[in-house]
């Protein structure tokens, strides 16, 4: 532009009836109502993330103690297996009690205990594992 030019543009005297009052006011009207919804709309965005972060963070807590509690049931069912074997031996052992034969024959070899006529020999243990080891190195 020229310098004349920016002369007159600066030069120029708005009207002053009621056309330009209305039309003024107007846009001042639809300025704030933009400004108001641009707060409306960053209110209500930050409140969504806030609550949606607070979600998340309460599925990630949970999602957490779903997974301890599902290990801890692991355990508990290994647990549980454990003891039903243990229980099982223990009444297979209560059945073998109830025979009187089983219980001569633990008596003879835990207490030495030996019928009329029978000889106790007893052979150690040790000699055993050395004769097996002494043939498997050969």
């Amino acid at each position: 532009m020229s310098e004349r030019q920016k002369r007159q543009f600066n030069n120029v005297r708005t009207l002053e009836n009621d056309y330009v009052r209305s039309t003024e006011t107007h846009a001042q009207y639809s300025k704030k109502q933009k400004v108001r919804i641009r707060r409306r709309i960053l209110v209500f965005g930050l409140l969504a993330s806030i609550f949606l972060v607070f979600l998340v963070s309460i599925s990630l807590t949970q999602n957490k103690r779903l997974a301890e509690k599902q290990q801890q049931k692991e355990q508990v069912v290994a647990e549980l297996a454990e003891v039903k074997e243990r229980q099982h031996m223990l009444n297979l052992q209560i059945k073998k009690l109830e025979d009187d034969d089983y219980i001569a024959k633990l008596a003879r070899k835990e207490y030495f205990l030996s019928d009329d006529g029978e000889i106790i020999f007893t052979i150690p243990e040790n000699d055993k594992k050395d004769e097996k080891s002494g043939k498997n190195s050969n």
